[in-house]
C-alpha cells in the first residue's frame, strides 16, 4: 500500500515521504495512530505542505543536533510518579512525560515523538532513553524515576 507519512517513523522515513508498506502495517498501525495517510492524487498536493512544516520543526544540520545532544546529556532528569510499595508504578512513564520533564529540568524543548523508549518504564530507578534529534544523531538521556 502506498502511503504519505505525516510524522517521522523510525526505520521508515520522515514527514512528507511517500513510501510503500505492507497493507496490514498501514491499516492497523500507521493510519490509526495518524503517522500516515493513504496516498491519493489529491493527497499528493498535501505532501508539499507537510514538507514545509517539517522544515520548520526539524533540526537542519548535524552541528545543531550535536549542540542539542550535549545539552540533553548534561541535564539531570527526575520524574516523580505514583508507585506502589514494591516500586512498581501505577501505569507507566510515557514519552510525553519524559519530554516535559526534560524541559522542566532546564533542558531544551523536545518533541515527544522524538523520544524513543526501549521498553516501557514501569519501575522506580534509573532508566536510559534515546532522543532522536537528527537521522544521524541520537542523545542518550538518563531519567531517574522517583516515588511521588
Amino acid at each position: 500500500m502506498k502511503i504519505i507519512l505525516t510524522h517521522e517513523v523510525s526505520g521508515l522515513g520522515g514527514a512528507g515521504d511517500v513510501v510503500d508498506v505492507k497493507d496490514g502495517y498501514a491499516r492497523n498501525y500507521l493510519i490509526p495512530r495518524n503517522f500516515a495517510i493513504r496516498w491519493t492524487k489529491g493527497g499528493e498536493k498535501d505532501v508539499e505542505q507537510i514538507r514545509r512544516a517539517r522544515k520548520i520543526h526539524e533540526i537542519a544540520t548535524i552541528e545543531q543536533a550535536n549542540e542539542i545532544k550535549a545539552q540533553l546529556e548534561g541535564v539531570k532528569v527526575r520524574l516523580a510518579v505514583r508507585s506502589g510499595d514494591a516500586g512498581r508504578l501505577f501505569g507507566s512513564v510515557t514519552p510525553a512525560d519524559i519530554a516535559s520533564a526534560i524541559q522542566a529540568a532546564g533542558g531544551p524543548k523536545v518533541d515527544k515523538r522524538r523520544v524513543e523508549l526501549g521498553a516501557p518504564i514501569k519501575t522506580l530507578g534509573a532508566h536510559t532513553t534515546s532522543v532522536r534529534l537528527h537521522p544521524e544523531v541520537a542523545a542518550k538521556v538518563n531519567v531517574e524515576v522517583v516515588a511521588a
